[in-house]
């Protein structure tokens, strides 16, 4: 199997809990908390290990969070190649209002970066990237961090003939369309993020897979992903386009989806499967992750199950 190193810039130990009723103005009686390691990268080294795999985490960790990140992923057998984050590790609250089953999200920015911290990043990056294997870089940036991050992230694994995989947003994503110097191997989006890069309405699988094409042929990736939800997973290279369908399953949290999705499809390349069978599994795998509760990911088993269900055609 291919070597694997996945980057999380801005980690974070993930608390879930529920109560009866989020209400305003009231003590909120809560469950006991679970607790997991998350951000990007952390959770597509979650995924790839349960789906059998094996990869090291890069992360920056600070201060006694980031000492429980670590923790919570030596607890899990996980590969850990830390790096000294500029401040203390954010925390983030996933809470479920079990009378409707809405979910509240609370998202803390994380430490402030300097520029001699990114430029020290992308060094230590460069010597742990893995020569011929596969590198992820997925999850939010913290503050400090530049927009051309992921841009000057690419030119630098270009170096270790490593293949790139890129799951970003944002600000960063218009910049690594404007200024991207070495192209992705693989860059993945969901379709609302597809929609405001395109600045246009993307209503078909047909119009995003257009859009993913022209995004290949102006040098931005070798292959863009689109997720579209429950209309399935499309992927183009500069001469086909597929798409994966989404299983049918009853929806029980949608947080940990696309990072499942990238653990499958990562995992499944470095095994050497192919561009159409490693969109299955991934689609199989994002489906599988809906079906569980709070800040879990997908689970083999039922990965299995659904991979029957998340047929692959051409578009």
């Amino acid at each position: 199997m291919t070597s694997i190193l996945t980057i999380t810039l801005n980690p974070t130990v993930d608390l879930s809990i529920g109560a009866d009723k989020v209400e305003p103005e009231r003590k909120l009686r809560c469950t006991r908390p679970e607790t997991d390691p998350g951000g990007g990268g952390i959770n597509v080294s979650r995924g790839i290990l349960e789906l059998g795999g094996h990869s090291t985490a890069f992360v920056a960790v600070g201060g006694l969070t980031g000492d429980k990140v670590m923790r919570l992923l030596a607890e899990a057998g996980i590969g850990l190649a830390p790096f000294p984050a500029p401040g203390e590790t954010r925390q983030s609250l996933t809470v479920t209002d079990q009378s409707s089953g809405l979910q509240y999200r609370f998202v803390m920015p994380g430490p402030e970066w300097k520029s001699g911290d990114v430029t020290r990043a992308l060094t230590r990056i460069g010597r742990a990237a893995p020569e011929n294997g596969i590198v992820v870089l997925s999850g939010s940036q913290p503050p400090g961090v530049p927009d051309d991050f992921p841009a000057r992230l690419a030119a630098r694994i270009a170096r270790t003939r490593a293949q790139l995989f890129l799951d970003t947003s944002g600000a960063a994503l218009h910049c690594l369309l404007r200024n991207c110097t070495a192209p992705a191997d693989v860059l993945r989006m969901d379709d609302l993020e597809a929609e405001d890069l395109a600045g246009r309405k993307l209503p078909s699988r047909a119009d995003s897979a257009d859009f993913a094409q022209s995004l290949v042929r102006r040098g931005l990736a070798r292959a863009v992903i689109v997720a579209r939800g429950g209309d399935g997973n499309v992927l183009a290279t500069a001469e086909n386009r597929w798409v994966a369908e989404a299983a049918k399953v009853d929806v029980v949290s949608k947080v940990g989806a696309g990072d499942s999705f990238v653990a499958a499809f990562t995992l499944s390349l470095s095994r050497g499967l192919s561009m159409p069978e490693a969109l299955q599994w991934g689609a199989a795998a994002a489906s599988a992750a809906v079906t569980t509760s709070a800040t879990d990911l997908c689970h083999l088993p039922m990965v299995r199950k659904l991979l029957p269900h998340s047929a692959v055609s051409t578009l």
